[in-house]
């Protein structure tokens, strides 16, 4: 079924976001990155401003940079006040409040619109969505998955969940997800099995803490290597 844009909430996320979430060191910002369900985060545009290596992966980008723009301003304005609505689920240690959220969210917008143009040319901005991945094996050093996987865990089965991160380890020698909440703000059922089922295929599985949170309590990231 063909994505409907009047459905999405096109928020995205900085590089500094990025780093914090996943806890990116300068030496992870040098690998050949992949990053999933990126929305119009201006991880790409940043990070390939700094000389980074980055494909961005989202069904979002079949619509135009106006189009997504023209989603994002006809809905931020209503998520913040669903935010103000709701103080006790949020933390402001990043975002100083609401307001300052809303700031970030725009910024980080206005970066990616500038950049999607040049950026599709160039294949870093590609369509396409999980559980399948149109790259080659082993093709990226480090997999990003932002605020999908686990947090839809209400509408996205088990099965979902683990057939994604497999085909997130057969493009990648390494994934990051983040957060591990659902919209509940509970974590995800989900985890638990997702870290016992690839444990026992080999693969080196952990929850870590990372510096950041937004949603109460979402300050956790599910790190999967290949095991030795």
């Amino acid at each position: 079924m063909a994505m409907q844009l009047d459905k999405v909430v096109p928020f995205g996320r900085s590089l500094d976001e990025y780093r914090r979430l996943f806890a990116l060191s300068d030496g992870d910002l040098q690998k050949n990155v992949i990053s999933i369900a990126d929305g119009p985060a201006s991880f790409n545009a940043e990070l390939t401003a700094q000389g980074g290596s980055v494909v961005s992966v989202d069904p979002l980008y079949i619509f135009s940079a106006a189009d997504i723009a023209e989603r994002f301003y006809a809905v931020v304005d209503l998520i913040i006040d669903q935010v103000k609505a709701t103080p006790d689920d949020w933390t402001w240690h990043y975002h100083r409040s609401p307001d300052h959220l809303k700031e970030n969210r725009c910024a980080a917008l206005r970066s990616f619109v500038g950049d999607f143009d040049k950026g599709k040319t160039e294949g870093r901005y590609v369509i396409g969505e999980l559980p399948h991945l149109e790259f080659g094996d082993g093709l990226f050093d480090l997999a990003l998955c932002s605020h999908f996987l686990f947090l839809y865990s209400d509408h996205l089965t088990y099965e979902f969940h683990l057939a994604s991160i497999r085909e997130m380890l057969r493009v990648a020698n390494e994934i990051r997800i983040f957060p591990l909440l659902t919209l509940g703000l509970e974590v995800s059922p989900h985890v638990a099995q997702v870290v016992s089922d690839l444990a026992s295929q080999g693969f080196n599985a952990r929850v870590e803490m990372v510096p950041y949170e937004v949603q109460r309590g979402g300050h956790q990231m599910l790190r999967v290597e290949r095991g030795s």
